[in-house]
């Protein structure tokens, strides 16, 4: 498997893991605050169509050990608060909700499905107006979902800003300019 995010269309990016199961573990990192602070972001979720999602991102302090974030994404490096609707709960399979409150945010769907001991997580972000937009979300998934990886695996993860500045300049190579 690939490790890095594809574009789909030109508006959509879509990256894979299989991750250390069992799925219900998994579903548990994707929608429990506790568990979800350790890789992306607290906050909680009313998990139903229309439920609310409320995320409190704090990159600066996922990893130890990191560099500080690049000049462009100082401001992401504090409490950051971003609130979203939940679009599709099939638990312990799918998972979408909005990214942001606006109708016209983009949106992220996350797929779980079995594979013995493991999980196939399938997370493909929609609906991004810009390239730029593309490079920071595929770069902060690719990001994310390393640290889960290595939460589930019982591994430290490398530092956060250190790795997603690595990526973003990888996938400015990877996803072409309109």
């Amino acid at each position: 498997m690939n490790d890095f995010g594809t574009v789909t269309a030109p508006d959509t990016v879509r990256i894979e893991r299989v991750l250390p199961g069992p799925i219900e573990r998994v579903w548990a990192y994707l929608t429990e605050s506790d568990k979800r602070a350790t890789w992306l972001a607290a906050g909680d979720m009313d998990l139903r169509v229309g439920g609310r999602v409320d995320l409190r991102f704090h990159n600066n302090a996922l990893t130890e050990n990191d560099q500080a974030p690049p000049p462009k994404y100082e401001k992401f490096g504090g409490e950051i608060h971003m609130g979203g609707r939940i679009l599709e709960c099939d638990p312990p399979r799918v998972l979408a909700y909005s990214w942001g409150e606006d109708s016209s945010d983009s949106q992220v769907r996350f797929e779980l499905s079995s594979r013995g001991d493991e999980v196939l997580l399938v997370v493909t972000h929609s609906r991004l107006a810009t390239r730029d937009g593309m490079l920071s979300v595929a770069s902060g998934w690719h990001t994310h979902l390393g640290i889960l990886a290595d939460r589930l695996a019982g591994r430290t993860p490398p530092g956060f800003w250190a790795t997603h500045t690595r990526l973003e300049a990888e996938y400015d190579k990877r996803i072409p300019a309109a």
